[in-house]
């Protein structure tokens, strides 16, 4: 998920078990509840073609390390713990990504540290076999694309996948090498399902069936996680205070997790003077702020005038949050004491010409504007065509997968609630390429929502 710009917490994933339910008439799609809920008829992965004593076998394909544990991270966690055997491959090194841990490596070194935390991102997922190309970050679109194809082509000769996963047309979010290698893995598997194939570089042997090819895709969600995390900080006892690390991390995963459409929070961070009012009291509550650096001090003013100082916060507490956790205005004053910088949750980007005080329109609090666009996510029909994985009980996986990645992503598995964890990454989409075609990811439908489904083989 290589990028040239950067991507705390309640309830869990709606998905479970239950008896397996037939999809608008989808061939080869079921609900299938979650791993140890009951089993479903119909086919699944795993048993659905394999021959006798063999071995289901999963191929993603991707552009950069960390695609893998971003796109498909649970799946590939999932199948893997059901005795699929699973390949990833790479096209770059991703040697033009952001270094955000001085520690894990240099601009001469970040190629050779990004594929040891690919490899070793995907031994935590339980991937067995992977391969990183030679080509260049950020130049995949410049790249020979049939040669590029042939790559790609090649290793499906050779590890002849019952399943390939890549990027959808629009690459995720727009990255030009997500876009090229999802053009490059749809061709290379269409002559996998052309006659008379045979890999160009490999053994003279023919495919057992061309691979069934999947796209990632990534509905936007309806989360908001400053309502999460505000329910969840009003709920303990104590004021939460967490760590600088903590407040990194946090930003990264919101920025992430906003980048994919997981959560629709607007992320900003944002810096106050020594003296500024951050909040004020009476004001409409719309936004949560988590302090990353400085101090403010919290003060309350009575009806006569009369100020009291109520306490300080500094880095890696929360503040705003009972406004959202069900009061309509601030309680107090927040004053920056010194330098402040702040990472700012709001449910909608800040307007130009918002107010300040009781009564002013505030961003994320405009009049008319509904309080939740239409969800997507939520309410996308597993119709032909279309898979949503529950991946939920390899959610832990996936971000221990994730914190392998020390140069990208900074962060322990426990720095965070697992509900908030499951909420964001608890589902996987895919859309199902007919043969022969390109699916354009405008034509997933919209409609009922779907608990989950896996990836049939053929």
């Amino acid at each position: 998920m290589s990028r040239t710009t950067a991507p705390a917490v309640a309830g869990p994933v709606p998905v479970g078990p239950g008896p397996a339910v037939d999809l608008s008439g989808a061939p080869g799609l079921v609900r299938e509840p979650s791993p140890g809920g009951s089993r479903p008829d119909g086919p699944r992965l795993l048993d659905d073609g394999v021959p006798p004593g063999g071995r289901c076998r999963l191929l993603g394909v991707f552009a950069h390390p960390d695609d893998e544990t971003f796109c498909a991270g649970g799946t590939f966690a999932r199948y893997a713990e059901q005795g699929a055997e699973i390949m990833v491959v790479s096209a770059t090194r991703g040697q033009a990504g952001q270094i955000r841990d001085a520690a894990a490596g240099t601009r001469r070194t970040i190629a050779a540290v990004r594929e040891a935390e690919l490899r070793l991102a995907c031994e935590r997922l339980g991937i067995t076999k992977v391969r990183c190309l030679d080509h260049v970050d950020g130049t995949l679109a410049d790249a020979g694309f049939p040669a590029l194809v042939d790559e790609v082509a090649e290793v499906i000769g050779e590890f002849r996948p019952d399943v390939v996963i890549t990027f959808g047309p629009d690459g995720g979010y727009g990255h030009p090498d997500h876009a090229t290698i999802s053009a490059a893995t749809t061709a290379a598997c269409q002559q996998a399902a052309g006659p008379g194939y045979r890999p160009g570089r490999t053994a003279a042997r023919s495919l057992r069936r061309a691979p069934r090819l999947y796209y990632r895709c990534f509905p936007p969600g309806d989360l908001l996680i400053m309502e999460r995390l505000a329910a969840w900080l009003a709920s303990r006892p104590d004021r939460f205070a967490g760590t600088p690390a903590f407040a990194h991390a946090l930003l990264l995963l919101a920025e992430a997790a906003s980048t994919l459409g997981h959560i629709r929070d607007h992320i900003q961070v944002r810096w106050y003077p020594p003296g500024s009012y951050v909040i004020e009291q009476g004001e409409a509550a719309a936004e949560l702020f988590l302090i990353l650096s400085g101090e403010a001090e919290v003060r309350e003013e009575s009806g006569g005038g009369r100020r009291e100082q109520l306490g300080r916060v500094g880095v890696g507490e929360f503040f705003g949050e009972a406004g959202i956790a069900g009061h309509r205005h601030r309680s107090a004053d927040v004053v920056a004491t010194g330098s402040l910088t702040c990472l700012v949750l709001s449910p909608a980007p800040p307007a130009k010409f918002a107010g300040r005080g009781p009564g002013a329109h505030l961003p994320g609090a405009l009049p008319g504007a509904p309080p939740h666009p239409p969800p997507a996510a939520g309410t996308m029909r597993a119709a032909r065509g279309v898979v949503c994985c529950d991946v939920s009980g390899q959610v832990m996986r996936k971000v221990e997968a994730l914190s392998a990645y020390r140069s990208q992503f900074p962060l322990e598995p426990d720095m965070f609630p697992e509900f908030l964890l499951q909420e964001i990454f608890g589902c996987e989409y895919f859309v199902a390429v007919p043969t022969g075609r390109t699916v354009h990811l405008d034509e997933v439908p919209v409609g009922e929502p779907a608990l989950s489904a896996p990836l049939p083989a053929r």
